[in-house]
């Protein structure tokens, strides 16, 4: 398991913990996870010899800085498998930007690297709404960026019970699977579900573009935030579609947005 303490990864570890599978995590420092930890970095090759011992399938992030080596090194360990968490950014209309371009590199490394693949291309995460968290410390009004643009955003739950059926059962070797929730949500809507769940009077103001670059200037890369840009503002990348991927792999209907805030009311208070 690599990042095992982000939203996705951490949500894989938990599955298959619960399902009594033998999970290692790789960590960079100990963790409090219920699972047995590997220190190691993906950056640093030297120091995975015991990560991948005995591994038979990875969950594995993109973006490395040597995915071809550390993909050759899985392989030469044994690994048979791995699950990419990739992005939609892949197939964007315009794929000319650094978050289109790392996840293409990763995606080529991982299809050429000998290993069975599968990828997830999941939309916008529904816990990218923690983004919110200073603004609503501070008080009820949310100013965000892109805010007329729907997305069908995904519980980081549900992307990682499909990561969980392709590392156990076969028949997703070679497969791209979208991932999405179940209604196209934009910012004011995702908003006035965590007003009703937070029992808050909430309210959003959108930011134009020119404020909201300047918002992320310092906090954002140039690089990225160019492709934030691009994929919204532009409108080279649809996230707004839906697919019964979810439910088809897992049996199980992807969760709503209030569901994700129900589970997370805690992290807003």
């Amino acid at each position: 398991m690599t990042g095992a303490t982000g939203n996705v990864g951490g949500e894989v570890v938990r599955a298959l913990a619960d399902a009594g599978q033998p999970v290692r995590a790789l960590v960079r420092a100990p963790a409090d996870l219920p699972v047995e930890q590997a220190i190691g970095d993906l950056n640093e090759p030297d120091t995975l010899d015991r990560a991948f011992d005995g591994i038979s399938g990875v969950f594995l992030l993109p973006g490395y800085r040597d995915m071809t080596g550390l993909l050759a090194r899985m392989r030469g360990a044994g690994v048979e498998r791995v699950v990419l968490l990739s992005s939609l950014a892949t197939v964007a209309t315009d794929t000319r930007n650094a978050i289109s371009e790392f996840m293409i590199r990763s995606e080529t490394a991982v299809r050429e690297s000998g290993l069975a693949w599968t990828f997830l291309r999941p939309n916008a995460f529904m816990s990218n709404a923690l983004r919110w968290l200073p603004q609503l410390r501070a008080g009820d009004v949310v100013r965000d960026a892109f805010g007329d643009v729907p997305i069908a955003s995904v519980d980081p739950f549900d992307i990682a019970a499909v990561a969980v059926r392709a590392l156990l059962d076969p028949g997703h070797e070679e497969r791209v699977h979208e991932l999405s929730g179940p209604e196209r949500l934009r910012p004011a809507e995702r908003l006035a579900v965590l007003a009703d769940v937070l029992h808050r009077d909430l309210r959003f103001r959108a930011l134009t573009d020119e404020e909201a670059r300047a918002d992320m200037t310092g906090h954002v890369p140039d690089e990225y935030m160019r492709a934030f840009f691009s994929f919204y503002s532009d409108g080279t990348l649809d996230e707004s579609r839906i697919y019964d991927t979810v439910e088809k792999v897992t049996g199980n209907p992807p969760r709503t947005f209030a569901q994700w805030a129900q589970a997370h009311a805690d992290d807003f208070r």
